[in-house]
């Protein structure tokens, strides 16, 4: 694993601004090998080792320094100058390091052969002392090997912490948007929940209390009638409001409600939350007739208690939508419930009606929010719904929802 050229960059920026501990740390054993030999030179006489050492040694050092920012062309000039003065062979070493511990491969291993090659030279040059020739070319090349396999050995561990380092980095992240998308999603659920279970029970509210505005030659017993009715639909809304949330927040099931049975003067039962196996069809459409509809339900015997929990809540709710949407924009017109399918197959709901001539009280009160909502929930139970007019005139609400064995 090595790193890109812009992952160099980034490392050089990084060098720029603490790199000058590293350099320090180079320029001083380059200055400590220039002054030992210029010291040897010394005692061994004057001569033009002396001068080359002197005149090449100390700009090979300073390249030391500059090779924290030029690596390559940094390191070749402390190279070259190693070649007459043994003063910088030394800091023609750290170089070849340097570049191998901050450039590719194929870079650093061209540094250190030049390297290498200078070393030769040298010693053909002023061949030392104490072995032949031979032995100090081995000893060249294996020092020249050792420096570049180390910088590169060095090279690879720290792009694998930055690697890690980054890693990490985009972890934290990753599980940053998870925890947003989540809450998100929850918030979502949540919004969808309240409209499936608000619109359908303030529909029924807004038909009953327009029947009070409307109907001034009401009796009595109608007037405490529809009272009723409406205080009930309140009271189930804020049930099922609290039954959602309880779901939301947690699993396990709401405790039982305290209010006490319903008045006498409305509907008798409540049509259910839609969880666990309590959705009901039959008493979801009974209680839009009460509230003036014309329902018909054909459900061919199927009950969606009888199916998952997830699909009967989905075909549920989307009774539940139709109906509201029908109340809302057709008033007085006749409404067809159909529930088909079959185990093993899918589940088929379907809402029909015909469309309304003149304008209805509550068709501006809609966003086709609930529309939006029903398809999504239709493709989280891997369903999809159908929607739109028809050729005879009508609307029609549908979905196939996966009936599992």
């Amino acid at each position: 694993m090595f790193l890109t050229s812009a992952d160099e960059v980034r490392i050089g920026s990084m060098w720029s601004r603490g790199g000058w501990v590293v350099g320090l740390g180079g320029f001083v054993p380059a200055l400590a090998g220039a002054v030992a030999v210029v010291w040897g030179d010394l005692a061994g006489g004057p001569g033009w080792y002396l001068v080359a050492d002197l005149v090449c040694g100390a700009p090979a050092c300073a390249g030391v320094w500059l090779c924290r920012r030029w690596p390559v062309s940094a390191g070749l000039a402390v190279i070259a100058l190693s070649v007459p003065a043994a003063s910088a062979s030394v800091a023609a070493g750290i170089a070849a390091l340097i570049a191998a511990l901050y450039r590719r491969p194929r870079v650093a291993i061209a540094v250190g052969a030049a390297g290498v090659g200078a070393t030769l030279v040298r010693f053909a040059v002023r061949p030392p002392e104490l072995a032949p020739y031979p032995v100090w070319a081995l000893v060249g090349v294996l020092f020249g090997v050792a420096v570049t396999v180390w910088g590169m050995l060095a090279r690879t561990r720290r792009e694998l912490v930055l690697s890690l380092a980054e890693r990490a980095r985009r972890a934290e992240a990753d599980q940053r948007l998870r925890a947003e998308e989540a809450r998100r999603a929850e918030r979502l659920g949540i919004a969808r929940e309240m409209h499936d279970v608000l619109a359908h029970r303030l529909s029924l509210l807004a038909v009953h209390a327009g029947a009070l505005e409307f109907n001034a030659d009401a009796t009595p017993g109608e007037v405490a009638e529809a009272a009723g009715v409406i205080r009930l639909s309140a009271r189930l809304a804020l049930e099922e409001l609290r039954t959602v949330i309880s779901v939301l927040r947690d699993p396990a099931p709401p405790p039982p409600s305290d209010t006490g049975p319903p008045s006498d003067t409305g509907p008798p039962s409540d049509t259910g939350s839609p969880s666990g196996g309590g959705v009901d069809v039959g008493a979801l459409v009974e209680e839009s007739r009460r509230a003036g509809m014309r329902v018909e339900l054909r459900d061919h015997g199927v009950r969606l208690s009888e199916v998952p929990d997830a699909v009967g809540r989905a075909a549920y709710r989307i009774v539940q939508e139709g109906l509201t949407n029908a109340r809302k924009h057709a008033p007085g017109q006749p409404v067809t419930v159909l529930v088909s399918g079959m185990r093993g197959a899918e589940l088929v709901v379907e809402v029909r009606n015909p469309l309304h001539s003149g304008p209805a009280a509550l068709a501006g009160t809609g966003a086709r929010a609930g529309l939006a909502g029903l398809a999504e929930r239709a493709s989280l139970a891997g369903g999809r719904l159908e929607c739109g007019e028809t050729a005879d005139g009508g609307f029609r609400l549908a979905a196939r929802l996966p009936w599992p064995r």
